[in-house]
């Protein structure tokens, strides 16, 4: 009986996670955001202030903030933070120039109050591209070993395809059933 209630109960889970999905201008952010959503590339612009929708997978239903990641914007970031419980960072992996900036908005965060206890999935976006940075060279420019008082994880992905960006989901789903 209780193996059954179970199973009825997981059918109507509300389970509720919310993310803010963050990077450089032109990183991707937005069209990940949209291929969780509807399984699709969607054309995008820069996105101007934030996006905010509910994806729901595996029976979790995440609110997924993706905000803007113009200069004039990253200052806003962090009136997002507070109840976030996982941080997405897209990084486009072809934009060698700013990955320093990357790195500097990075810490930032993570030195954040309300991100003390947030998990970090970094999706080393735009892999299809000749050329591109490897999520190990992301990984060591970044300096993630340093990283001791968040969970974090770098996850290649593609956005237009979708390549990886459930691997990079298993990875939070997975951190949600150690809680």
């Amino acid at each position: 009986m209780g193996l059954l209630f179970t199973k009825i109960w997981s059918l109507f889970g509300n389970e509720e996670h919310k993310i803010v999905i963050v990077g450089l201008d032109n990183a991707g952010k937005t069209t990940i955001l949209y291929q969780f959503l509807m399984n699709e590339v969607v054309h995008t612009s820069p996105t101007i202030g934030s996006n905010v929708e509910e994806v729901i997978w595996k029976n979790i239903h995440f609110i997924m903030w993706d905000l803007g990641g113009q200069q004039s914007l990253r200052a806003a970031w962090s009136t997002y933070y507070t109840n976030t419980e996982f941080v997405i960072l897209v990084i486009d992996s072809t934009d060698r120039e700013r990955i320093s900036l990357t790195k500097e908005e990075l810490y930032k965060m993570l030195n954040h109050e309300d991100l003390s206890k947030a998990a970090v999935l970094i999706y080393a976006n735009k892999q299809d591209i000749k050329n591109s940075m490897s999520p190990v060279e992301i990984s060591n420019l970044l300096d993630l070993t340093s990283i001791k008082k968040q969970q974090w994880h770098i996850q290649s992905c593609c956005a237009l395809t979708g390549e990886g960006l459930y691997q990079g989901l298993e990875w939070i789903y997975s951190h949600l059933k150690r809680k």
